[in-house]
């Protein structure tokens, strides 16, 4: 196996491997490591089936049950079926981390591309601990300390479209919100990063609305900064494997009316890292 990085902050490509086979404990923990070092891996020719998708889930820590959202492949309720075309546009060309509005935000993620558009649908990673890494001292010293509210964002609007305003409030209370810290320490490589997205972070706890919108705009607009960033061009049977925790995501919407076909496994903790 081979780690070819693509940037010295994040990404690797990654040769020599199946991820559909039954993964000796060595390689396994080989490819956990790799995943620790560049936070977002990519993998070509990958045939992968349903069962094998969850399988290679499976082998990194619990899997999630299903989305609150997206619909699911069929008999199998914890593999997200991601697909647009037409006039179908997706909520997923924004910068987030997924979850996050849970008290315990996911581990990771498995994005396999079943059929990609011939141009357009890249998707884009930055690493949280670049961007916490060239913040001032100052910036450092100040979000420090602090936390913030998440919920489930622009999900609202999935609700809105089903049942009404009502379905918002019943939803709101279901799936309900989470407080975590501004900057957060990642458990198993011990590196500060930034902890929030602006998809689900709501406000900075005992800031002002308008005074927490200035603080996270400033660091929305920061992570957008390119050499934070790793970009991958899909191909059909491509796989990427990221931490969910240190990274952030976006799916670019740039390949409409053309079909963009997408299948993930969510994974809610790390097995050897905690």
């Amino acid at each position: 196996m081979q780690f070819s990085p693509l940037t010295t902050r994040l990404g690797a490509e990654v040769q020599g491997i199946d991820l559909g086979a039954d993964l000796p404990n060595d390689v396994a923990g080989a490819l956990y490591d790799g995943l620790m070092r560049h936070q977002v891996l990519f993998f070509r020719q990958q045939n992968l089936s349903p069962r094998q998708h969850l399988a290679l889930a499976e082998s990194f820590g619990e899997v999630d049950p299903g989305h609150p959202v997206y619909p699911h492949v069929e008999g199998y309720q914890s593999i997200v079926e991601l697909c647009n075309e037409g006039n179908s546009a997706p909520d997923t060309d924004d910068w987030h981390k997924d979850l996050t509005f849970r008290a315990e935000p996911v581990f990771a993620s498995i994005l396999r591309a079943v059929e990609v558009p011939t141009v357009g649908g890249d998707t884009l990673w930055a690493s949280m601990s670049a961007v916490y890494d060239s913040l001032s001292a100052g910036w450092k010293s100040d979000l420090e300390g602090l936390y913030a509210i998440h919920d489930m964002g622009t999900f609202r609007n999935d609700y809105l479209r089903k049942g009404g305003v009502a379905a918002v409030d019943e939803a709101l209370a279901e799936v309900g919100s989470a407080v975590h810290p501004v900057i957060a320490t990642h458990p198993v490589t011990g590196l500060k990063y930034l902890n929030v997205n602006q998809s689900f972070t709501r406000n900075i706890v005992d800031l002002t609305q308008g005074s927490s919108d200035e603080v996270l705009q400033y660091l929305y607009q920061y992570v957008r900064r390119p050499e934070f960033q790793v970009r991958f061009r899909w191909e059909n049977d491509s796989v990427a494997i990221w931490d969910n925790r240190i990274t952030q995501h976006y799916a670019v919407c740039d390949y409409l009316p053309n079909k963009r076909h997408m299948q993930r496994v969510t994974i809610n903790n790390d097995r050897r890292g905690g």
